[in-house]
């Protein structure tokens, strides 16, 4: 049996600034890079934003393993991998010229591309880039064009959603969690769970919210109790706010839809046990509108960045609203402000802090990439405990959706591990209105 032909990827610049590892995530297969996204990525290398940061680890891996073969034919990337190569722009195929201008950078892009397929008419060339539009147009003149997959996930449907419900659950094992706060269960029972998983147990009329824990092989009784104020108003918000407060769970992710809750329970915990912490951070990453930098906005830096940071003021405000002024816990969160003990800021202006003994929450965290995640959570330091909230189905980047955001990505790498618990809130709790709009229009 014949080997089988490697193939050829031509990869745009979006998929280089999304991961700066893909060139090693194509196998035995060869890399084209044409010398426009070299271009592009000249223009993104000055910053301290995650682009900025892709854009000057991929000119150094290539400068690297760069010598003058790579112009020629290209040069092994390594062990197991195919050859990369940078080819220089050639004059617009006919096919081209009919239909694209030279002057836009995707359109040259496109052009190495269709002359690569025609040069290479035994092997199959793919586009690879994360812009629909450009996918759209490679088609549109019958050539193979891909998003880059590598980090997506599988099936939205089947993502962990941190929870179970057992029915006729052993009614022994129910009484003895409600008189002792734990339960002992055994081992064939245990293999249906995972690590921090929570669970609504029910036996006729009695039931009871609980969480497994892996290490004892036990379930823990789950109470519905206030957090800085806040009291859970369903069973998935007191999971949450149990997996929050516990110390020992040092990654969280809660994922659902506007008005259930999962950034003012993140933030309501973090002030309950911020007396085990150095510091409580809050940030999020900016997406402006329409794509454009947040240099395009009028004003100082400050009140650039303020429309972007006021959701998070907002459920502080919310949190505060639970006392009167005089109260003394009111006062506590003015002074934490003041002192810099809670700090909320963009998340690019965080990232290059020490994360030491840190209550970290990152808001809206569907708009950051797999890679950016995995940034991120690899700076925690000791004491730190990291959550990571956002609705998987509302994505601002241009670049990502439901299958290919960082925290679809975390939710699903992370399942099953001692250290993680996850909850999906599915109730809005913010108004009977915003619940309405939310499932309806």
């Amino acid at each position: 049996m014949a080997p089988k032909k490697k193939k050829i990827f031509v990869l745009d610049t979006n998929v280089l600034l999304h991961d700066n590892t893909c060139i090693y995530q194509f196998e035995e297969h060869d890399i084209v890079i044409p010398i426009t996204v070299l271009e592009e990525l000249d223009q993104f290398k000055k910053g301290n934003a995650t682009l900025n940061y892709n854009a000057r680890e991929v000119l150094r891996s290539l400068d690297a393993i760069s010598e003058e073969k790579i112009f020629n034919g290209g040069i092994p990337i390594g062990p197991g991998k195919g050859n990369i190569s940078i080819r220089l722009d050639r004059q617009f195929h006919a096919d081209i010229a009919r239909n694209f201008t030279a002057d836009i950078p995707d359109h040259r892009i496109l052009n190495i591309a269709y002359i690569l397929s025609k040069d290479e008419p035994s092997r199959q060339v793919i586009l690879v880039t994360k812009d629909v539009n450009l996918r759209m147009k490679a088609r549109s003149i019958r050539l193979m064009s891909e998003d880059y997959t590598t980090d997506h996930v599988k099936d939205v449907s089947l993502l962990y959603n941190g929870y179970d419900t057992c029915n006729e659950f052993d009614e022994n094992s129910l009484q003895q969690l409600f008189e002792n706060g734990t339960a002992d269960i055994s081992q064939p029972n245990t293999a249906q769970f995972k690590p921090n998983q929570f669970l609504i147990l029910k036996n006729g009329k009695k039931s009871a919210l609980a969480i497994y824990d892996d290490q004892n092989r036990q379930i823990r009784k789950v109470d519905k109790a206030a957090s800085y104020g806040i009291m859970p108003r369903n069973a998935e918000q007191a999971f949450a706010l149990n997996a929050l407060l516990n110390d020992s769970i040092k990654l969280v992710t809660i994922s659902g839809k506007a008005g259930t809750g999962k950034t003012l329970l993140a933030l309501a915990a973090a002030l309950e046990n911020r007396k085990n912490y150095r510091q409580i951070f809050m940030a999020r990453p900016i997406v402006p509108l329409s794509n454009k930098d947040v240099g395009f906005l009028p004003g100082d830096i400050k009140s650039k960045l303020n429309p972007y940071m006021q959701p998070l003021f907002d459920n502080l405000g919310v949190i505060q609203n639970q006392f009167q002024e005089s109260d003394p816990k009111n006062k506590k969160i003015k002074e934490l402000l003041e002192e810099e003990k809670l700090v909320i800021e963009p998340l690019s202006y965080i990232r290059g802090r020490s994360l030491v003994k840190i209550f970290f929450i990152v808001d809206e965290a569907q708009n950051l990439t797999p890679h950016e995640i995995k940034t991120i959570i690899t700076r925690a330091g000791e004491g730190t405990k990291m959550v990571f909230t956002g609705d998987i189905y509302q994505i601002d980047h241009p670049y990502l959706d439901s299958l290919s955001n960082g925290l679809s990505y975390l939710i699903e790498k992370m399942q099953g591990q001692n250290l993680y618990a996850h909850i999906n809130l599915e109730k809005g709790e913010r108004s009977e209105l915003a619940e309405l709009a939310s499932n309806l229009l």
